[in-house]
């Protein structure tokens, strides 16, 4: 009996400390608490190797001086008549990389996955607004901060402007904070899966792309028109938040109070948006079921079957329908693979692009994605690794070989085909060439299937293995048969398909232009026949070296 007092009041410091981290007088002592969390991390987190901490420290030194630079470069720019266009552009490419920060880096930030606070007895509008104040703890928050002080200083003029000015830049710091950790709440799962983690192997094309699309821009600004060349995107991109706070530190200093309001109102209502698709967000996370709830599973299970079906019925039957299957779930799944497809992607399409902007562009260069997209058909067994084997044990004649090469060549085909002709056409459309348009689509079909006939057979003669792990696409002691199967390939490739360019050479050269439209049906055919020459080439060859295809594919 003298034990009933104690064990029914032992749960009441239980009770009284959950209901104070989620009342809401709790914001005020989870901000500090979070805030310590979050430098404890970063200490403890550069006290693992002092490798790790030289990258942190270099990263640190890079983007302080980077950020300087810019700062420097915007106060120079303070006079000029087109510093609002470059701003609000400026503000809203660094918006971009913040959205984009977490898709391409979830491990940057130990911090950005929630689902590790789901235990403690925390509500989603405290635990916002401390993890909003904790965000602006780092590199990228401190080079934001950076950019736009040197925005304002670049166009306040008076003390109003001034005032507007300190509003805008806590405006923009939360709007790309807030934006990094809505998506990063919206994709965790993602970005904790498997696929998160192959999305990330992409982060370096995306960084290619966008550092050509930054050399591009800087040569624009430096051609005799200098900033006015922003100036039809800037009375667009001043609308979109955050660069529309900005642009109500320009207004106001024209006095236009009207758009400086309209401005501000925008970049609040952005900020008000993105918290309450946060706050959603982060509760259907933090109380929903996630994938390993049988429940989740078996409907997870069922959409998957029920996608496959749906994508079997599209694909043709028997063996050529599995294979082509097989080879779309590599292109999809497998980091490698999805890597070797998206570069060809990219820069396949980016090559028109870039030479289109620098105005010495040729129609011609379209067909780099058909080069880029016929290479995907070498090395084609490299891919399987050692689960070649099942391959192998399904192939016992010529035929059998066939037709898995001719269903792998269908699938390069499938996806190859749609994007070398979009690209010729947009090529065309932007270069305003559209008489060349049937000479290089011919080409290019020639080019692609040309590639995909040389790329069986330099499957089948020179496979080498593709380790799973790492960042090597080569198995050690295989890079002489890699580099001599690729630039081999490439150069007889290029050889096949001469004479598709001979014709096109000669109807110039005999000033027949009336018939230079046979170049895109000869070009198409001639592309068929070569790849149906090297698939039948290759089918005899693949059949009688299974043992040596398989040893070599599986040294990685």
């Amino acid at each position: 009996m003298s034990t009933a007092p104690t064990t029914s009041t032992a749960p009441a410091p239980a009770r009284a400390g959950a209901s104070s981290l989620t009342s809401p007088t709790s914001l005020t002592s989870l901000i500090p608490v979070f805030v310590r969390l979050k430098l404890s991390l970063l200490r403890n987190g550069l006290r693992q190797s002092s490798g790790r901490t030289a990258v942190y420290v270099t990263s640190l030194v890079f983007t302080l001086l980077f950020a300087a630079i810019v700062l420097l470069g915007l106060v120079a720019v303070r006079d000029n008549d087109h510093a609002a266009a470059l701003v609000t552009l400026l503000v809203t490419i660094v918006a971009l990389g913040w959205a984009a920060m977490p898709l391409f880096f979830p491990s940057g930030d130990e911090t950005l996955d929630p689902t590790r606070l789901a235990m403690l007895p925390l509500r989603p509008r405290p635990l916002i607004a401390a993890l909003l104040v904790t965000s602006m703890i780092g590199i990228g928050p401190v080079f934001t901060l950076a950019v736009a002080v040197g925005a304002v200083i670049a166009l306040a003029h008076g003390a109003a402007a001034t005032v507007v000015g300190v509003l805008a830049v806590l405006l923009v710091g939360l709007v790309c904070v807030a934006l990094a950790r809505a998506v990063a709440t919206a994709n965790v799962r993602l970005l904790t899966s498997r696929r998160g983690r192959d999305l990330a192997v992409l982060s370096g094309l995306f960084i290619a792309i966008g550092a050509q699309g930054v050399n591009l821009g800087v040569q624009k600004l430096t051609g005799p028109d200098g900033l006015g060349v922003l100036a039809p995107v800037g009375t667009v991109v001043r609308w979109i938040p955050p660069a529309s706070a900005l642009d109500a530190v320009d207004a106001v200093s024209q006095g236009s109070y009207g758009r400086a309001a309209a401005g501000l109102g925008l970049t609040v209502l952005a900020l008000v948006l993105l918290l309450w698709w946060w706050q959603r967000t982060l509760t259907t996370l933090m109380t929903a079921p996630d994938s390993s709830t049988l429940q989740a599973v078996e409907k997870d299970t069922a959409r998957r079957s029920s996608s496959e079906r749906g994508l079997l019925r599209l694909l043709p039957q028997g063996r050529t329908g599995t294979v082509m299957l097989r080879s779309l779930r590599y292109a999809w799944r497998d980091p490698k693979t999805k890597m070797s497809w998206a570069a060809a992607l990219g820069v396949g399409l980016l090559l028109p692009i870039v030479t289109a902007v620098q105005g010495n562009g040729s129609l011609y260069t379209a067909c780099w994605s058909a080069g880029l997209l016929g290479m995907q058909m070498y090395n084609q067994f490299g891919q399987d690794t050692s689960a070649f084997w099942m391959v192998a044990s399904t192939i016992s004649s010529t035929r059998d070989a066939y037709v898995e090469l001719r269903a792998r060549a269908l699938t390069i085909a499938l996806l190859a085909v749609p994007y070398v002709s979009l690209v010729v056409v947009g090529a065309a459309i932007a270069l305003h060439q559209w008489s060349d348009f049937p000479e290089a689509y011919g080409i290019a079909l020639a080019l692609l299937g040309a590639l995909v006939g040389t790329g069986a057979l330099s499957s089948a003669l020179a496979p080498y293995s593709i380790p799973s792990e790492g960042n090597k696409n080569v198995a050690p002691g295989q890079s002489g048969i890699a580099s001599l199967s690729i630039l081999g390939g490439m150069l007889t490739g290029a050889l096949i398909a001469a004479p598709v360019l001979g014709l096109t050479i000669w109807l110039h050269v005999a000033d027949m232009h009336g018939l230079l439209w046979l170049v895109l049906p000869a070009g198409a055919a001639y592309g068929l026949t070569a790849a149906y020459t090297g698939l039948r080439i290759a089918a005899p060859r693949v059949a009688g070296r299974l043992p040596e295809i398989l040893a070599a594919v599986s040294k990685g």
